[in-house]
């Protein structure tokens, strides 16, 4: 895929990542579908991607934040409302939003919208088993507390926003 680079001696080579659309694992729900893209497990640097296609006024996640992550949104096609700190805005068709660790944020299909996300977190640690068990959540397979207690694992911690709790409710 890639020529040999030169290296520096403090720097090691690591291996170019392809997953193939026919090959890439999907987490379905009744309202989105998860495509799942690349995963560094912990320790590794590097980045997860994955890409969440949304029906009309899905929900996405509630208000959290990460502490050692910079999640990062590229909106594809459609519409997402995005809380971040107390602000909800929307994103667009070809918008990017980054947001640093500690950041509150949120995310979900506008109201009357369907959106299409690719998402990076960065560094990577390993989330594939976290949207896993988000799929069986919202599937109704688990409970969200079996999510909520994966927090310290996944670097996913959950907080109340009544920015976006206010902007749910006004969805409806």
């Amino acid at each position: 895929m890639t020529a040999d680079a030169p290296q520096s001696a403090d720097s090691p080579r690591t291996a170019p990542v392809l997953t193939r659309h026919a090959d890439a694992e999907r987490c379905a729900d009744p309202s989105s579908v998860m495509t799942l893209l690349a995963d560094a497990e912990p320790g590794e640097g590097g980045f997860t991607v994955y890409r969440s296609t949304f029906a009309t006024g899905a929900p996405g996640a509630p208000s959290h934040f990460h502490t050692r992550a910079t999640e990062l949104f590229f909106v594809i096609s459609g519409t997402l409302q995005v809380l971040v700190d107390d602000e909800v805005t929307l994103l667009g068709a070809g918008d990017f939003l980054a947001v640093p660790p500690h950041t509150p944020h949120a995310f979900a299909a506008a109201p009357g919208c369907e959106a299409d996300v690719l998402f990076v977190f960065t560094p990577g640690m390993g989330r594939f088993d976290y949207l896993r068990l988000l799929g069986r959540v919202m599937r109704g397979e688990a409970d969200f507390k079996e999510l909520a207690a994966t927090s310290e694992k996944y670097d996913n911690h959950y907080v109340d926003s009544p920015e976006w709790r206010a902007a749910l409710e006004a969805a409806k």
